[in-house]
């Protein structure tokens, strides 16, 4: 395996030139809207202040809500927001630089007992989530975190891993392990649109890659959701990423530039369409320049994504937005130029890999009075993956004398969705959202193998499989509809609860799933509140498993997992929030989640799709039975001390054990039973400057965790199979991989200079070059069982600029 490096001249010559130039105090404007939280109607006349300036620098909201605080100093700022009969929020931390305005969405929940004359005051916590009926597992994130937090690479999928119950001990790829649960449980959200992966170089069933193609710079403050979550989401059994873009600027145009070692050159450019009725647009566009960074292979991955956001603004027939994300990417993989321990290459084998993925959907929002409003969205995606096996023919000497195709697979997965989501404020205490959601999928799937397959003859004896086994081949169209409704009762400002249902229909599995949601929080003091809720949850069936064609005499495979249903889950947390202080928070959750209805083979055997999806392929097993179990057990515990007085701490512990039966009965550990994950991260500013607008900042991120769970190669048996692995059933994960360690340490800089900024940093990751164990793979070049081992000491370097 090679690691590329930046030339150290090339870092020298970008500090120096982010360092030249006027060094007066800089200032910037802030502006936004100010919603109610329930209903996004305007608030008229909502007050926000900017703590500590002198003399007070505030402002009040227009008749569209909106506001805009001029020459707000650079540097991290807290504004204060007040409005009569609604509890006030205080906003710490808002990074103001020089090259961009800042643009908030701020929401403001109504109080149950005020009086018109009072403003209720306080402060609101920093880590609700923007959805309001998600009461326990949910955390947002944005922008500022993504780039803030160390051994990040700029991918939304790698920031949740600093987040308590969430596990990634691959550094590879950016598959999520939520609480024990196989990454294929994770449902991505753009816009609320369902979209397969977000992820270059993925495959059909799966939801992780080594690359995410969602551009960090677009991302509005989201959602990251991980159990028990609200009756609006649904297809889903482990997590939700429930992602949104944000508009451009509405006044002016701005633009950016970033270039890193891993995700690549960028460029972004926004501003407004019509000033006239608040139009505007964002763009970007990045290609990849991964072969300067560590990727876990010597082959050279190319990707590009574009992304954009455009909001044509208010009409008489109300707002409407446009919004996608698009990307490709191919990597070729020479057998002559892989090293033994690749972690995705063989080198007796060429291999072609091709992926696209895209999303273009259109958002109308209509406001029906002031408490309601109804938003459609109708989006169109699509996920394409190739991949191209020629297994190489060498003689006694290692020198390739032919090869012939082994592997065809072609997959094409488009979706057409239309949903609509009414939302409804009764009152101050009732407020209630119901919708539909209708995926239509058009699949055409086909994967043919003769890869080291000893079902297939070579009468002719050339060293060629004489046919393929078709292992899929799909051509289908069929709906999967889903409804919901949840409504909320606030008893007391203290003391709420969600109450809802989900239901969905999957019509080619011709199965219906009800599913009933509830939650209750209460406030039992000014710093503690108590969390409790349920949720059943199913999911459909991967549709590598689900369409999966069994061999059942030689060279004739029929599709025996058809008549497979739902997967299904229970989820209880229990939760608790305790503020320590005006800046700390200690979390606790506690859950239980039953899973079953999970596909296992009909004859007694340890396989259970459970323990699918944390790779690019999925096991052939045909003729299953939705009748497996499992569950996950566990405790986790958050301390975080939020950014202030230029420095931010935040500890994630989780402690697990997850579980499953296949149909022999024996109860095993999952693919995904860590047992445990530690996660402590830390950073500091340290400001200069005229009045501190620059800063010097240092992050470090700590992680550790136990080691997976795996079955044991049968070495003997392997010879026997071509060098096809087989894996001793009868112990499946009983072995375990060495625990996980991972030290990054980040340095970087933030200037700030008439209406330009800069960011500069350097991410040493794994600093101490621990190679963690990765696999225990049969290697047909040594013939035995070796270690393949995950990435040493890699510096990711980043430089953005903003004007």
């Amino acid at each position: 395996m090679k690691t590329r490096f930046i030339p150290t001249t090339l870092l020298l010559a970008t500090l120096f030139l982010v360092s030249a130039g006027t060094v007066t105090a800089q200032t910037q404007v802030v502006k936004g809207t100010i919603l109610d939280e329930q209903t996004d109607y305007p608030l008229i006349g909502a007050t926000i202040r900017l703590i500590g300036s002198d003399p007070v620098k505030g402002t009040i909201t227009d008749v569209n809500g909106q506001f805009r605080l001029e020459d707000v100093p650079v540097g991290r700022q807290t504004l204060a927001v007040t409005y009569v009969g609604y509890k006030g929020l205080t906003l710490p931390n808002v990074l103001v630089t020089s090259g961009k305005e800042v643009i908030l969405r701020i929401l403001l929940e109504e109080s149950v007992e005020k009086l018109d004359e009072v403003v209720i005051t306080g402060s609101a916590d920093k880590d609700l989530p923007v959805n309001d009926l998600a009461k326990v597992s949910a955390r947002t994130f944005s922008l500022e975190e993504v780039t803030r937090f160390s051994g990040g690479r700029n991918d939304v999928a790698k920031l949740a891993t600093s987040f308590a119950g969430v596990n990634a001990t691959n550094d590879a790829r950016n598959d999520i392990v939520v609480r024990g649960n196989s990454p294929v449980g994770l449902l991505w959200r753009v816009e609320g649109i369902p979209i397969a992966t977000t992820n270059h170089f993925a495959t059909q069933g799966t939801t992780g890659g080594p690359v995410n193609a969602l551009n960090t710079n677009l991302l509005r403050t989201s959602d990251f959701l991980t159990g028990a979550f609200p009756s609006e989401y649904g297809n889903a059994n482990a997590a939700v990423f429930d992602v949104f873009f944000r508009n451009g600027n509405t006044d002016t145009f701005e633009f950016t530039g970033q270039v890193s070692a891993f995700s690549g050159l960028e460029f972004m450019a926004e501003g407004p369409l019509s000033k006239k009725n608040n139009s505007s647009f964002v763009g970007s566009y990045r290609y990849g320049i991964a072969s300067l960074a560590a990727t876990g292979t010597s082959a050279i991955p190319y990707f590009q994504d574009f992304s954009f956001k455009v909001n044509l603004g208010d009409t008489k027939i109300g707002r409407f937005e446009l919004f996608g994300l698009g990307g490709k990417s191919n990597i070729d993989f020479l057998g002559k130029d892989i090293d033994e321990n690749d972690l995705f290459a063989d080198p007796s084998q060429d291999a072609y890999v091709k992926n696209e993925l895209g999303l273009a959907g259109v958002a109308h929002t209509l406001r029906l009075s002031k408490n309601t409003y109804l938003k459609t969205s109708l989006g169109v995606s699509t996920n394409f993956n190739q991949y191209l096996q020629d297994n190489l023919m060498l003689n006694m000497n290692d020198e390739e004398v032919g090869k012939y195709r082994a592997n065809n697979t072609r997959n094409r997965e488009n979706r057409y969705t239309l949903t609509s989501t009414l939302n409804t404020k009764f009152n101050a205490r009732w407020s209630m959202r119901t919708g539909f959601l209708n995926e239509t999928y058009d699949l055409d799937l086909f994967s043919e193998d003769r890869d080291d397959r000893i079902s297939i003859p070579d009468d002719n004896e050339d060293g060629i499989p004489d046919y393929f086994l078709v292992t899929s081949d799909v051509d289908e169209t069929f709906n999967l509809f889903q409804v919901y409704n949840q409504a909320e009762y606030k008893l007391t400002d203290q003391l709420s609860a969600t109450f809802g249902i989900h239901a969905q229909y999957h019509g080619f599995m011709d199965d219906l799933s009800l599913e009933p949601r509830a939650a209750v929080s209460w406030q039992q003091t000014e710093k503690q509140r108590w969390s409790l809720a349920y949720g059943l949850h199913s999911q459909s069936v991967p549709s590598p498993i689900l369409f999966y064609q069994e061999e059942v005499s030689p060279g004739n495979t029929v599709r025996t997992n058809q008549d497979l249903g739902f997967m299904k889950a229970h989820h209880f947390v229990l939760a608790m929030d305790r503020n320590l202080g005006p800046d700390w928070r200690l979390k606790t959750e506690a859950y239980y989640q039953r899973l079953f209805d999970i596909p296992v083979e009909q004859e007694s055997s340890s396989y259970s799709a459970i323990n699918e999806g944390s790779d690019f392929i999925f096991e052939e097993k045909g003729s299953l039975v939705s009748e497996g179990t499992g569950y996950n057990l566990g405790m986790e515990v958050t301390l975080e001390k939020f950014f202030s007085r230029n420095y931010y701490m935040l500890l994630t512990t989780s402690v697990f054990d997850s579980r499953y039966e296949g149909s022999d009965g024996i109860r095993r550990n999952t693919a995904f039973n860590n047992r445990y994950v530690v996660n402590l991260l830390f950073g500091k500013e340290w400001k200069f400057g005229a009045n501190g607008q620059n800063a010097w900042t240092f992050d470090t991120k700590v992680t550790t965790s136990g080691g997976r769970p795996y079955t044991p190669i049968d070495l003997e048996a392997t010879r026997e199979n071509l060098g096809r692995e087989v894996r001793m059933d009868e112990i499946a994960y009983s072995e375990r991989y060495d625990a996980y360690f991972r030290w990054d340490v980040k340095l970087g800089v933030r200037l700030n200079r008439k209406k330009v900024s800069h960011q500069f940093f350097i991410d040493f990751q794994n600093v101490t070059n621990r190679r963690n164990e990765f696999v225990r793979t049969y290697n047909q070049v040594t013939d035995e069982i070796n270690v393949v081992e995950q990435i040493g000491f890699f510096p990711d370097v980043m430089y953005r600029i903003q004007f």
